[in-house]
């Protein structure tokens, strides 16, 4: 395979976005074991977050090329452009699944059990936005997988800690995946595509978004206090406030050109500055 080939690849599936969730996987299992945990947990967590991850991006591709096809923000795509066959991509995302299968199948009974579960969530949220604008709190229950299974992979078990993580990071990724379907408001809007910014109008899509990342902020506050975390905690609670106070200043219903900006860049820095303050209070 030419290098080339590995771009479009890497391309097709938005590795670059695998900072957003991989952090939060990492800080479940932090949590679960009060500590850094042993390298063999490393390993399988970040196979089957690869696999997960790969399989629905490209299973998403696989389902929304004709509708990229006719966006002019997505034609440039390699699938609407023909670049990938698509039995290759399918082949990713059968190789994809079995990866998270044979991770779970090393880390305990639980992780396996509900490996279907992730599957059934990555095929689904694809259509959300084909019948209701509630589509970006489907890729708000994606992304929470990720804390609820870095805890699963450790314990084996669901407490009430890993569910006020995983609200709070459901909050924040529908929150961005608002701001970031502010910028397809028109291509919706004549494709019959439903998103809150369609159904709402900007100005309101902002204000849902705005209290998302509010409701972000109050669930990571009170997971600090009932985990008992140390100063180092509120201190990269404070700093990824100011990264959610960022995004949101960057964007108005009025000016949409910083939107790659808010998305990318302060999400991601978002969810390393809470995974490493998070790793400093628990690092023993």
């Amino acid at each position: 395979m030419g290098l080339n080939k590995i771009r479009l690849f890497i391309e097709l599936v938005k590795f670059e976005h695998t900072i957003f969730a991989l952090p939060f996987a990492y800080l479940g299992a932090l949590l679960a074991f009060r500590g850094i945990f042993p390298l063999s947990y490393w390993l399988w967590i970040t196979l089957a977050m690869v696999g997960a991850r790969t399989a629905g991006m490209a299973l998403n591709r696989l389902i929304d090329c004709k509708i990229d096809a006719k966006n002019l923000r997505t034609a440039n795509r390699a699938l609407p452009q023909g670049l990938i066959p698509l039995w290759q991509v399918w082949l990713l995302v059968f190789g994809g699944f079995f990866l998270l299968f044979f991770s779970a199948y090393h880390l305990n009974f639980l992780a396996l059990v509900l490996s279907p579960l992730a599957i059934v969530l990555l095929v689904s949220y694809s259509y959300f936005k084909r019948f209701t604008w509630a589509t970006h709190f489907g890729i708000g229950v994606i992304l929470a997988c990720a804390p609820m299974g870095g805890w699963i992979a450790i314990r084996g078990d669901i407490t009430f800690l890993p569910v006020i993580l995983s609200l709070g990071v459901l909050c924040w990724a529908a929150g961005f995946d608002i701001i970031y379907a502010m910028q397809d408001l028109k291509f919706d809007q004549e494709e019959n595509l439903y998103s809150i910014p369609r159904s709402f109008g900007l100005k309101k899509a902002l204000t849902i978004s705005k209290t998302l990342h509010l409701l972000t902020i109050t669930c990571l506050f009170n997971l600090g206090i009932l985990a008992h975390l140390t100063i180092y905690y509120w201190v990269g609670l404070v700093m990824a406030t100011i990264l959610l106070v960022y995004e949101h200043r960057l964007i108005s219903p009025f000016d949409l050109s910083k939107v790659n900006q808010a998305f990318f860049a302060a999400n991601g820095l978002f969810s390393l500055t809470v995974f490493i303050f998070t790793t400093l209070s628990l690092a023993k």
